[in-house]
């Protein structure tokens, strides 16, 4: 069923078009809300339990009656690899005493070779369908973890939000997400493992007695290593994760300010700093290659340490070795060292490092939401906004509440006016309408579909269409009413391609009134029940904002309910009620007849200042403007979205067009050999590889000679008893000093060519990345501010996160692993054809 996709490949470059649709099991809103459904369910058990939750619970819930199905593939498989080499021992026995004439003895061999065919059939059917369930299992907990934490991000609390950055949620679904994806590969081999050995150990002393337990003896010493190994991972991991926030926040902020550092020259000041934070960073990530090394080096050598500490015991006990003994010992704890020396190691470390990032995860979800309650239409289906004797703290350590003692309703048809000095709690006013501000006395009640305005406008990269309609269906006559109601008619005449003119994602070709009235267009265009405009007014001239009020604000908001924060005081006369505040408090609360009836002076209400801006009350307090996720943006409950690539297609006339989005250059064909060059030149001279090629290939043609060696040994000792003329055998005497001592210089040679060639290896390919990187952020600097404008910030930040991410981690550990098996290939087939 993948030959189409293959003959398309053939003929061209594949596109996203091209793939086939995701099955309904795997997409991401299935496998989100099904682990978000148990997540919900551990918090409330927490709650009631007066426990903390645990992530850990909820996986494991959501998924251990599917997983554990893999561990019976696992222990079908891992028991024929144990029960082979016994079948092929009896068939070597056979072949060493052959006898034609016993028919008995064959028919056993048949049986044997039976059971063997068997068994290598299983090994290949299980095997790689194991590792295919088990890789489609970690899939499935990556995505459903990356909508858990998307989901998360749009409902933020305000105060969340200023305890999380940009950065660490980047590096959250980048990097600690990709950690599933490898832990539920190995997971099973934490108990496969010990059994796997046990049941080697009771086949080994049957055929070398207690010979064995001395190799058994060298792989139990082993284990604890490799937990300590796992330990230390797990802390190089925490601290690295930590280093790594704070470069992508850094990142985030360099990219995000990048017009003011270019304006002022800054280039060589945050090239040292993010250096600097890369510099700490990858002295972390190269103790943890370093371990990683050791704990590749240790399987590398392991099986032969084991295979030698066993046969120097067996023949300094007296025995002497034979073929078929050697076969089997070497063959059962062959079948044992893939499994106890790679994948049990690789398990405690992906699972120490699994669990580093689940806390971590844990932990941002675990952070405060914006309040849900009452965001449903009540039975009676009333809109309505109602706030009673509302009180409320941004700083809960704080004294002096931000709001107090404020008490309004405003239903369908009423605009309600907020005025009063900086600082007063205005945007604190409609975060408290939004939820993102708890009552700590009080309370407020939402009934409608809300659509916020906020103070600083914002389009993200797209078409200014895409921007409007936010994801909502292309209505012409609908879509026209609002271009026109927010004054934008004009500005599109004036645009090259119109509403179809492509902006950055931080609105770099519009200017500050163009971005206010798409923003008030988006909310405009969402036909919500609720409208809260953060003083939209200001950033447009006088012309302007009296259009604004009187079309958009008067005219098509005339039927909603609309609180209006505004430092216009000549617009008061049209609002149904004038709400006056001062410290959070509310001065005074009526209509505008009654104002003047009492004789208040409106002028005199924003003698404090005239900005444009309201500060957060209390200092290091993040705001509304500060959000990066849900600020200015439509917020509904009770519809649906589609895609917002379904919105920003539609034509003129409601026909499919494409998005003229910047799209990066992609590479066709195989990965040249400039790229290899390019990639090996960043990490070392030309010599330091030359080295590393001799110190890789004296490290495999050790390894393969030791074995070499045993069975060379195996042969001189069978030939110990020889007949000579007269019937008689004599025995000749084998000078153990020698093989022994060649063994033995041949296994410490496999133990330290293996750890230098690892370290090196790691030492040089880290050392690349961090040039590239290096490389990659002074291409960045230099390059010109409409490379940003074309180019959203996150597609340039997964640049620095998960693709040096790999280069830190997976592409090293990649290579190390192709040039042991590589070599490993080519010297086993030069021996075996010597």
């Amino acid at each position: 069923w993948l030959n189409p996709l293959f003959k398309i490949g053939h003929k061209r470059r594949l596109e996203e078009d091209d793939m086939y649709s995701v099955l309904p099991e795997d997409r991401s809103q299935h496998l989100g809300e099904e682990l978000q459904g148990f997540w919900d369910k551990e918090v409330l058990r927490a709650e009631n339990d007066a426990q903390k939750p645990s992530l850990t619970r909820a996986i494991i819930k959501c998924y251990w009656k599917s997983y554990l199905v893999l561990g019976i593939f696992t222990l079908i498989e891992e028991s024929a690899k144990v029960i082979q080499p016994i079948f092929l021992g009896k068939i070597i026995n056979y072949f060493e005493n052959y006898d034609p004439m016993d028919s008995v003895a064959l028919n056993t061999a048949y049986a044997y070779a039976t059971v063997l065919t068997f068994c290598t059939l299983i090994l290949a059917i299980l095997h790689h369908l194991y590792f295919y369930h088990v890789q489609c299992a970690g899939m499935r907990l990556r995505v459903a973890m990356c909508h858990m934490i998307y989901r998360k991000a749009l409902r933020l609390s305000n105060m969340a939000m200023g305890k999380t950055t940009t950065g660490q949620i980047v590096n959250l679904l980048s990097n600690d997400v990709n950690k599933f994806d490898q832990v539920t590969v190995f997971l099973h081999f934490l108990w496969a493992g010990p059994l796997q050995a046990i049941a080697v150990t009771a086949l080994l002393w049957m055929e070398i007695g207690i010979s064995c337990l001395a190799g058994m003896a060298v792989l139990i010493i082993l284990l604890p290593l490799q937990s300590c190994f796992g330990k230390l991972f797990s802390s190089l991991r925490s601290k690295t994760a930590t280093f790594t926030d704070a470069r992508i926040r850094t990142m985030n902020e360099v990219i995000t300010g990048i017009r003011i550092i270019k304006m002022y020259a800054w280039e060589k000041s945050f090239s040292d700093l993010i250096t600097n934070l890369r510099k700490r960073e990858i002295s972390k990530i190269l103790r943890s290659s370093y371990l990683r090394g050791m704990n590749l080096a240790s399987f590398f050598s392991a099986s032969k340490i084991i295979v030698f500490v066993t046969f120097t015991t067996y023949v300094l006990l007296g025995n002497a070795i034979t073929a078929s003994r050697v076969f089997v010992a070497v063959t059962l704890y062959g079948a044992v060292r893939l499994t106890v020396t790679l994948f049990f190691p690789s398990a405690i470390e992906r699972v120490s490092e699994a669990i580093v990032s689940i806390r971590r995860i844990q932990t941002f979800l675990l952070l405060d939401e914006i309040s849900q309650r009452n965001r449903q239409l009540p039975s009676d289906g009333k809109k309505m906004v109602h706030v009673q004797d509302f009180t409320a703290f941004w700083d809960k350590a704080s004294e002096t509440p931000t709001l107090q003692g404020l008490s309004f309703t405003v239903r369908p048809g009423e605009l309600l006016a907020v005025v009063g000095p900086v600082g007063a709690g205005k945007s604190s006013l409609l975060s408290a309408v939004l939820g993102e501000l708890a009552p700590s006395h009080g309370l407020v009640s939402v009934h409608g579909r809300i659509a916020y305005v906020s103070q600083q406008p914002w389009v993200f990269s797209g078409t200014l269409r895409s921007n409007i309609l936010f994801g909502k269906k292309y209505e012409k006559e609908r879509y026209e009413k609002v271009i026109k109601a927010c004054a934008l008619k004009k500005d599109l005449q004036l645009l090259e391609d119109g509403d179809l003119t492509v902006i950055g994602d931080r609105g770099t070709t519009l200017s500050g009134g163009q971005k206010a009235r798409v923003n008030l267009a988006r909310a405009v265009y969402q036909d919500a029940d609720i409208y809260l405009l953060d003083d939209p007014l200001s950033a447009v001239d006088a012309e302007v904002s009296r259009h604004l009020f009187e079309l958009c604000i008067c005219q098509t908001l005339h039927e909603k309910i609309t609180i209006l924060v505004t430092h216009q005081l000549q617009y008061l006369k049209a609002a149904s009620q004038i709400l006056i505040l001062k410290d959070g408090k509310m001065v005074q609360k009526g209509t505008y007849t009654e104002f003047l009836k009492s004789g208040i002076d409106f002028g005199s209400l924003l003698k404090k200042d005239n900005e444009e801006s309201e500060q957060p009350p209390v200092p290091g307090t993040p705001t509304l403007r500060n959000r990066t996720f849900s600020e200015s943006s439509v917020w509904s409950q009770q519809s649906s979205r589609p895609s917002l690539k379904d919105g920003a297609l539609e034509s003129q006339d409601t026909e499919n067009v494409p998005v003229t989005l910047s799209e990066e250059n992609r590479s066709e064909g195989k990965v040249g050999f400039q790229a290899y060059k390019n990639y090996f030149r960043a990490g070392a001279h030309w010599i330091v590889f030359i080295f590393l090629i001799l110190l890789n290939t004296a490290a495999q043609v050790a390894y393969v000679l030791q074995d070499w060696w045993l069975s060379y040994w195996a042969n001189k000792q069978s030939m110990l008893n020889v007949t000579v003329n007269g019937g008689g055998n004599v025995t000749e005497k084998l000078d153990l000093n020698w093989y022994l001592g060649i063994y033995s210089g041949l296994t410490v040679a496999t133990v330290l060519f293996g750890i230098a060639r690892s370290l090196l290896v790691f030492y040089v390919l880290v050392n690349s990345s961090q040039t590239l990187h290096n490389k990659m952020f002074e291409s960045i600097l230099k390059a010109p501010v409409l490379f940003f404008d074309r180019n959203p910030i996150g597609r340039i930040l997964n640049r620095f996160s998960k693709d040096i991410g790999h280069l830190d981690d997976l592409l090293p550990l990649t290579f190390l692993d192709f040039i042991q098996r590589w070599d490993l290939a080519v010297l086993s087939w030069l021996v075996s054809n010597s």
